[in-house]
């Protein structure tokens, strides 16, 4: 080819990125000093091992790293910053504690990752109305211990310590989802900092109501959005009071489909619990071993919440890979049974965890991300779990998200009108599709 039009292919495949790049995968030095100039040069960076850093989670998904990481400090901070990217074409994927489990951090299209761990004021605390407002840095483990001695708590738990903001954005939930609802139902209002810097509050400025007929539900709109609508700066959250007294208990069953058939009995019963010993023992399982002071019942939730590494520990040496569903709780005994014996057929090394009183369990595969054919089987094996779920009325996720390995499932599950409103509302937002791209759609 000759030299000319040599470069002129490679200045069209320099922009197809179109945004401010030097070279393709490098953003040009006026850009990043610009982001420095309303960040501080100490809160940027496009350093290859820092941003390689940002560019995965705890899922098989492959590293997707992005052009430059900046830290802001303040909504202020990150309203400018995206108003800077919007205008450039840049995209932005939104950043907490890295703990998801579906690559919705993988900068797919490189851009800017903005790590909002750095701003983690815990703000507005009213114990008469039973709401605190929390910005992305601060954990759920963080709010709870800041909230010790106030009679106060908030309890979803989503088993890692991830971030109230992060936990919105994928509408987490975890082990006391039957008491207390997910993050969708603990949720009251949002500041949203929108792809071109424009700040959202989702309920209005300042509001914290349990309830409200008024307009469209924006808060829930978000909710679950994984970043793709935009940067949560802010959440305002429900709290709860402290129980006067708490008793956790283990037991074993002879079977899965024995354990399983307890938890739905003891659902649908909505008996007092002193009478779950009666549903137990007609069940087969095993006299319980109770823990009622909080060193011996932290000690016992710290073995479920260690599943992850247990599971890691059948198979030194190799990753592990997390996918879930949710099923109407009428349908958990045979899709677990199922799934267990789906696992033992596919002769791959996993286990099955979940908290199973709202129909969600967990499959953790270990494996070998170096093996293809293996890989190959994990892929089959999550989407036969997730299609089994869907024909059972289910979801193909109760918490994980859909990230980048689930889009063709949440088709599936929505329907072709579902997934056109879907991308009407994106389209509208972030016209320009810069917004954590690649990821739900």
């Amino acid at each position: 080819m000759p030299l000319q039009k040599l470069q002129g292919a490679m200045r069209i495949f320099s922009c197809q990125r179109s945004y401010c790049l030097k070279a393709q995968g490098q953003l040009t030095k006026d850009f990043v000093e610009a982001l420095k100039a309303v960040a501080g040069s100490s809160n940027v960076s496009t350093s290859l091992a820092v941003c390689e850093q940002h560019g995965r989670d705890e899922s098989m998904h492959r590293c997707s790293p992005p052009d430059a990481v900046v830290w802001p400090q303040d909504v202020e901070q990150v309203s400018k910053l995206a108003a800077m990217c919007y205008s450039q074409g840049v995209p932005i994927i939104p950043f907490g504690t890295g703990t998801g489990l579906e690559g919705g951090v993988s900068a797919v299209r490189g851009g800017v990752c903005f790590n909002l761990t750095r701003m983690d004021r815990i703000l507005q605390l009213n114990t008469e109305d039973f709401t605190v407002a929390v910005e992305p840095g601060v954990t759920h483990k963080a709010l709870n211990s800041y909230l010790r001695g106030s009679g106060l708590w908030f309890p979803v738990d989503p088993g890692a310590d991830a971030s109230l903001c992060g936990m919105a954005a994928t509408s987490a939930s975890g082990t006391n989802a039957v008491r207390y609802g997910t993050m969708r139902h603990n949720v009251l209002n949002l500041q949203v900092v929108l792809p071109d810097g424009r700040v959202l509050h989702t309920a209005g400025q300042g509001r914290h109501f349990r309830k409200s007929s008024a307009g469209y539900n924006l808060t829930g709109l978000f909710m679950g959005s994984e970043g793709t609508l935009g940067l949560i700066t802010q959440a305002t959250l429900k709290l709860h009071g402290t129980p006067e007294a708490m008793v956790s208990a283990v037991c074993s069953f002879p079977s899965v489909q024995a354990a399983v058939d307890c938890t739905v009995q003891v659902l649908q019963a909505s008996i007092p619990i002193a009478r779950i010993e009666e549903i137990v023992k007609l069940n087969g399982g095993s006299d319980f071993a109770w823990a009622r002071e909080p060193e011996m019942r932290n000690k016992l939730w710290t073995a479920r919440h260690n599943a992850w590494y247990a599971a890691l520990a059948l198979r030194p040496g190799s990753k592990g890979y997390s996918t879930d569903v949710c099923v109407p709780i009428s349908q958990l005994p045979k899709i677990v049974v199922e799934t267990k014996r789906d696992l033992e057929e596919s002769g791959l090394t996993g286990t099955i965890v979940g908290h199973v009183g709202d129909g969600n369990f967990h499959c953790i595969l270990v494996h070998n991300p170096d093996d293809p054919d293996e890989s190959r089987r994990v892929k089959d094996f999550t989407d036969r779990l997730a299609r089994r779920a869907l024909a059972l009325n289910g979801t193909c996720t109760g918490e994980h998200g859909i990230g980048l390995g689930k889009r063709q499932l949440l088709q599936e599950e929505i329907g072709e009108v579902g997934l056109a409103i879907m991308k009407h509302i994106k389209a509208t937002l972030d016209p320009k599709d810069l917004m954590n791209p690649g990821k739900v759609l």
